[in-house]
């Protein structure tokens, strides 16, 4: 009996530290040399806007790079895909259906990051390359924070 209620106790444990895993609500939030190597890599078709990344710059430390994509294939991100690096905005994301960020963003499901947003670092459907599947995005709150 009591080696029963010892393994159902290790057995909990253990799930909770799977559930609780930080990699598992992170994955959509990546490095900086992460979201480099896959614009480097990536056959997707890529727009620029915002500041060009500078890691040298005073106010690099401010800045938060987003990459969001029109089309999800299997657990890849592409199609075409635009690049934001910058600080706090609202951005327009219409036809969005997966983003990734070196920070924390929201993602909207209406125009003007309004509607119900979420935080991209509770990412529910996460995917290769630390995208998060985000169909029917709207807008994406870039923070200061």
């Amino acid at each position: 009996m009591q080696f029963s209620a010892l393994f159902t106790t290790i057995v909990a444990f253990a799930a909770a530290a799977v559930v609780a895993s930080p990699a598992a609500t992170m994955s959509s939030i990546v490095s900086e040399a992460e979201m480099a190597h896959f614009i480097a890599t990536t056959d997707a078709e890529l727009t620029f806007i915002g500041e060009p990344p500078n890691p040298l710059s005073k106010r690099h430390a401010l800045s938060t790079t987003v990459m969001y994509c029109t089309k999800r294939i299997g657990n890849i991100c592409g199609g075409s895909c635009t690049v934001y690096t910058g600080g706090a905005t609202c951005l327009a994301t219409p036809n969005t259906s997966c983003i990734s960020a070196t920070r924390d963003v929201g993602y909207c499901d209406e125009a003007g990051c309004n509607g119900n947003c979420e935080p991209m670092s509770l990412c529910g459907t996460p995917m290769g390359s630390g995208f998060c599947f985000t169909p029917q995005t709207m807008s994406i709150l870039v923070s200061p924070l």
